[in-house]
């Protein structure tokens, strides 16, 4: 089908927006898709350069507006960085941190912040930017899992919602009136990273702002001093973050818990379905049916994969964290930050990173997911009002540039368009 000029035209403006933007908030590509692929040579932001510290104190720039507060209310504070770094001197860098005994470096990876340790021991194998801060996307959900699994029973049923069934971005199938146990949406939430599953045990544990209070004083006794959760399901928010080695020091936390380690390792779970919605003239039972991992690695069956958790946001780009035993030895990686590209998939990088990781000889270490008591960290640098107004200006300028490009878009495809018929 032939396109007006108006419709052409608009094209193109919104198609500047993808590659105006970039240059106005930090070269973050600000409609990526957590499955797209890009073109090899192509990195849609500025992720391997962090030898200058730029996410020591702030996660990179918000692209839309998720995170803008409501009128009234005060943008949060950036957590304050911890000195020295959590883990060990050497994890205060924030470029690549490793052995050179290792081995080669794997390449071709595009997250801005990775890790990779031995799960059992506790080392640090080698990071990239450990204590950067970033979002967590759904990978904040293992954190919301390991409160659930101190606070609720698993048998106790919870009868889904209409705001459970409205709720944003991925989605296991809870319906209003629907039966669902606890372990159920347990399941959804880390197989599939069920939004609606996350909202369903915000619920049960007592509301929102009750569940956050949780998860965070969760990560605090952790020792988890990047990490502040601001959603339970990990959808951008004003002052969400973590890091790659809170990230990890969550992660080996939860692979202590069984119920967990069961649930992660799961290709199929079958996921109870719900009445007809009262709303809709004519509308029939929806049956259960049976949910798959959104692992990669695991449902391609990755040799030696014990588990993991996706996730994405248009704020976080792709995330993961997960685990893999090999000859004895089990490891975990963390990925932040970070795309897909032709030829180089997301879980090609987890490969490679896990490859490294094997091959690095057993003891191989640069610091330690110690389990320290929250204070255990010495003395913190608050951020200076510098560190926080400049990252928040930088987003909403931004922000600024897509409303007028778009609307520009917009305007004209209504004005030009009237004269077609």
């Amino acid at each position: 089908m032939s396109r007006s000029p108006a419709g052409r035209l608009a094209s193109l403006l919104t198609a500047a927006v993808l590659v105006a933007l970039p240059a106005v908030v930090g070269n973050t590509w600000a409609h990526a898709d957590p499955d797209a692929v890009y073109p090899t040579e192509f990195v849609p932001a500025a992720h391997p350069d962090t030898a200058d510290c730029p996410h020591q104190v702030h996660t990179p720039p918000a692209v839309d507006t998720s995170e803008a507060v409501a009128p009234g209310e005060t943008t949060p504070t950036p957590l304050p960085v911890p000195t020295p770094a959590v883990g060990g001197e050497k994890l205060s860098g924030c470029d690549v941190v490793h052995d050179p005994a290792a081995g080669p470096l794997p390449t071709n990876l595009t997250s801005a912040g990775w890790l990779i340790a031995d799960l059992d021991s506790g080392d640090v194998i080698a990071a990239k930017d450990p204590h950067g801060r970033y979002r967590p996307a759904s990978t904040v959900k293992v954190l919301l899992a390991l409160t659930v699994l101190d606070e609720l029973d698993l048998d106790t049923t919870v009868t889904g919602t209409l705001n459970d069934y409205g709720m944003e971005g991925d989605s296991c199938g809870i319906g209003p009136g629907g039966k669902y146990t606890v372990r159920d949406l347990l399941t959804g939430l880390l197989m599939v990273s069920g939004n609606d599953c996350a909202n369903a045990l915000a619920r049960e544990l007592g509301g929102h702002d009750q569940t956050l209070a949780a998860m965070n004083a969760k990560a605090a006794s952790l020792g988890a001093k990047d990490t502040r959760a601001t959603t339970p399901s990990g959808l951008d928010a004003a002052g969400m973050s973590t890091s790659p080695y809170d990230e990890a020091l969550i992660f080996r936390d939860a692979m202590a818990n069984e119920t967990f380690r069961h649930i992660v390792s799961l290709t199929t779970y079958p996921f109870p379905g719900f009445p007809p919605l009262k709303d809709v003239p004519g509308d029939k039972p929806h049956p259960g049916y049976t949910m798959g991992t959104s692992n990669t690695l695991l449902r391609d069956g990755f040799p030696g994969m014990l588990g993991g958790k996706t996730g994405y946001t248009d704020d976080a780009l792709k995330t993961f964290v997960g685990a893999v035993e090999r000859a004895g030895r089990t490891l975990l990686i963390v990925q932040m930050y970070g795309v897909n590209q032709l030829d180089n998939l997301y879980s090609d990088q987890a490969v490679r990173l896990l490859d490294y990781g094997f091959a690095a000889p057993a003891g191989t270490s640069i610091g330690s997911l110690a389990d320290a008591a929250p204070d255990d960290a010495g003395t913190e640098r608050s951020p200076t009002g510098d560190d926080v107004h400049t990252a928040w200006n930088i987003s909403w300028i931004g922000v600024a540039a897509v409303v007028l490009i778009v609307g520009a878009a917009a305007w004209i495809a209504v004005r030009f368009g009237r004269r077609r018929r």
